[in-house]
């Protein structure tokens, strides 16, 4: 079977599309001439029935328009109300995952995505794998969500690059989850690269890549590039008509805020986030905007709201069966705690996430040298130095892989300063020249030449 690329759709040979011409002009009653009438001529018709030629898509509109019936069934035998239903479904499987458990809209993607590759219908394909893939990173399974996206661009290789924009973003954000920062600001700019390098001015996909850039660049220390990227986000944000874009964006856009010290405006970009989310009723974003006031709050020193907020957050994904970003949100308040002076309580919650199955090397590497980094804290403020030092180092080595400039240069100082104290002057000077080189010029010894900017705008600050 021939692929029609432009609508996803796999074309029958011409022989069957020539057999279902021939079948549907004599139900109607039409001559050759009639049929081709004024386009085309009768021999044309005689030659496409006997399958010897393979019509255009210019042809099949003018053929389905005198048949009666559509592109779609001409070329497949296909009737078209058959990927309209699978779209619908499609529609209700996001919101399942939107509203409930990952695992029940799985079975509804898996289904779906059967279907659809029985069909031959490679768009609706596509969005059934995606879906899967969404509902992997919901559930904590990183290495089946990288697999699931790269499954969804495979189906769409042909396709323009907008279209495999948020399969790519979805492997980019598994990369991210993993604690690989790098790989994940690669896979992001090499698409903005070829986007705005081949004019291909797509603002859905822009703001996706954008947005989705944002926290590698954060975590990463590359904070003049994150604000960059935020600034061209919110550009973006007038032309694009999806509300669920929009509200990741002003949620993005809060991090860099954050990081420039706008503490206000951080706080009323949540608040536009929230916002749309609760109109959308996307139950696992609400969690994270909660989860990024909690972060806000904590960062503005308001550590009782911080507290209710990372909470909140944290029971509304427990109750989503989320349990990634469930143990994400236990290493952020249990740091809250700590400084709380609730000590026992948060290494009462930490000590659980370094299983294993909850964070580590593989998953979750930045918030599992979190965790480490923070049970150091509290060993240190006990007076158990031992225990503290080793926590440091275990957090060094998972911080080491992810690139993170900022958390490593923060623990290589504390790493320094138990060093010191206990009289290792000179292993403590290496700890603090290791971090002044992750210091040295942050998110540039790691990440190439920044992305192109939009042609239509200045290059701005990088």
């Amino acid at each position: 079977m021939a692929e029609n690329s432009t609508h996803g759709i796999r074309a029958d040979e011409p022989s069957d599309i020539g057999r279902r011409v021939l079948r549907l002009r004599t139900e109607k009653g039409l001559t050759q001439k009639q049929l081709a009438e004024p386009a085309y001529t009768a021999a044309y018709i005689s030659t496409l029935e006997a399958g010897r030629v393979r019509p255009s898509e210019t042809a099949l509109r003018h053929l389905a328009g005198r048949l009666g019936t559509t592109v779609e069934e001409l070329t497949t035998g296909r009737p078209p109300h058959l990927a309209t239903e699978l779209r619908m479904r499609l529609t209700d499987a996001r919101r399942t995952l939107a509203t409930g458990d990952a695992e029940d809209a799985a079975a509804l993607f898996r289904a779906l995505r059967a279907e659809a590759a029985a069909l031959s219908l490679v768009n609706e394909e596509s969005a059934a794998v995606l879906g899967l893939g969404d509902c992997a990173l919901e559930s904590g399974d990183l290495t089946a969500a990288r697999d699931l996206f790269a499954d969804a661009e495979a189906l769409l290789a042909d396709q323009p690059l907008p279209r495999r924009v948020p399969a790519l973003r979805g492997r980019a954000t598994a990369h991210l989850l993993a604690g690989e920062l790098r790989y994940s600001c690669y896979l992001l700019e090499t698409a903005l690269d070829e986007l705005n390098a081949s004019g291909m001015h797509d603002p859905d996909a822009l703001l996706l890549l954008y947005t989705a850039s944002i926290a590698p660049y954060m975590d990463m220390g590359a904070h003049a590039r994150a604000a960059h990227a935020a600034e061209l986000a919110l550009a973006l944000a007038p032309q694009v008509d999806n509300p669920a874009l929009v509200a990741a964006m002003h949620r993005g856009v809060a991090r860099s805020l954050i990081a420039e010290g706008r503490i206000a405006d951080a706080d009323a970009s949540l608040a536009k986030a929230q916002e749309l989310y609760q109109q959308l009723r996307i139950r696992t974003e609400l969690a994270h905007c909660h989860w990024m006031r909690g972060y806000v709050h904590a960062q503005d020193g308001n550590l009782r709201k911080a507290e209710s907020e990372l909470r909140t957050a944290r029971d509304m994904l427990a109750s989503k069966r989320a349990p990634l970003f469930t143990v994400q949100v236990e290493v952020e308040l249990a740091d809250v705690l700590r400084r709380r002076g609730k000590a026992p309580e948060a290494e009462e919650l930490l000590r659980p996430l370094l299983a294993p199955t909850a964070l580590g090397a593989e998953r979750g590497a930045v918030h599992a040298g979190g965790a480490h980094r923070l049970l150091g804290l509290i060993a240190e403020d006990r007076g158990d130095t031992d225990a503290a030092e080793e926590h440091y180092c275990a957090a060094l080595s998972l911080l080491e892989r992810t690139g993170a400039a900022g958390d490593l240069a923060d623990l290589c100082r504390l790493l320094g300063d138990l060093l010191r104290r206990t009289g290792r002057t000179e292993a403590a000077l290496d700890a603090y020249r290791t971090g002044l080189g992750h210091r040295a010029a942050p998110g540039t010894t790691t990440l190439g030449p920044a992305p192109k900017a939009p042609p239509q705008w200045p290059v701005g600050r990088i």
